[in-house]
């Protein structure tokens, strides 16, 4: 199958529902990746069907849990741009700041912009660390893909989060063992844990986890 059929099939199994003009823009935008990737290392190299899968299709079980009508989301180690950038071609909509400390990923990030034509995107060549907490906004939703165990990802987060504002941390099948390692290390946490939902990626049926949380605190 093509990258075009495969972004299809797999996006309808995790039951979304994308136009024409957001599955171009996917696959325009793997065709990039595979091209960026035989001169940079962004992504392991693997077969078209795992790479679809484990970036592109993991990055879009997002998709559903994005809150608001014109969502704000900061997508803090955004590396090849998964799942921020990802989730960006498919809604359009979305307001997204992506963070990425490492230069020639922040250069290929700011091509993939172009080359997509997507508005209301800003790339930040640099690290989240507390003292950004005075330069950059309140984000209602952050989140991250293997960036920190649970426990540091939320105590990273804590000073760009408004009250009410979401976490979603992307993990695999050890995310029980992550969360209860955050509710030892942090009882007294500004965040309260929302909901957890399991997922199988749709070829593989590889186990993913959604663990959102919800800023309980200022």
């Amino acid at each position: 199958m093509t990258p075009r059929d495969l972004l299809v099939q797999g996006s309808k199994a995790l039951g979304l529902q994308l136009g024409s003009r957001e599955i171009d823009r996917l696959a325009r935008y793997y065709t990039e990746l595979a091209k960026w990737n035989l001169k940079m290392n962004l992504v392991a190299r693997a077969p078209t069907q795992e790479i679809i899968e484990t970036h592109f299709l993991d990055s879009l079980t997002l998709l559903p849990h994005l809150p608001g009508e014109k969502p704000e989301l900061l997508d803090v180690g955004s590396g090849a741009g998964f799942p921020g950038l990802v989730l960006k071609a498919a809604c359009p909509q979305l307001n997204l700041t992506l963070i990425e400390p490492r230069a020639k990923r922040a250069a290929f990030l700011r091509h993939i912009v172009r080359s997509l034509a997507l508005n209301h995107v800003e790339v930040m060549e640099k690290r989240l660390e507390p003292a950004l907490a005075g330069q950059l906004p309140a984000y209602p939703c952050i989140t991250s893909r293997a960036v920190a165990a649970i426990s540091e990802f939320l105590a990273l987060a804590a000073p760009f989060s408004p009250a009410g504002g979401t976490v979603i941390c992307m993990k695999g099948p050890r995310a029980e063992e992550e969360i209860s390692q955050w509710q030892h290390d942090q009882p007294a946490s500004p965040y309260r844990l929302r909901e957890v939902v399991p997922l199988a990626l749709p070829f593989s049926r590889a186990t993913r986890h959604l663990v959102i949380f919800t800023k309980t605190a200022a």
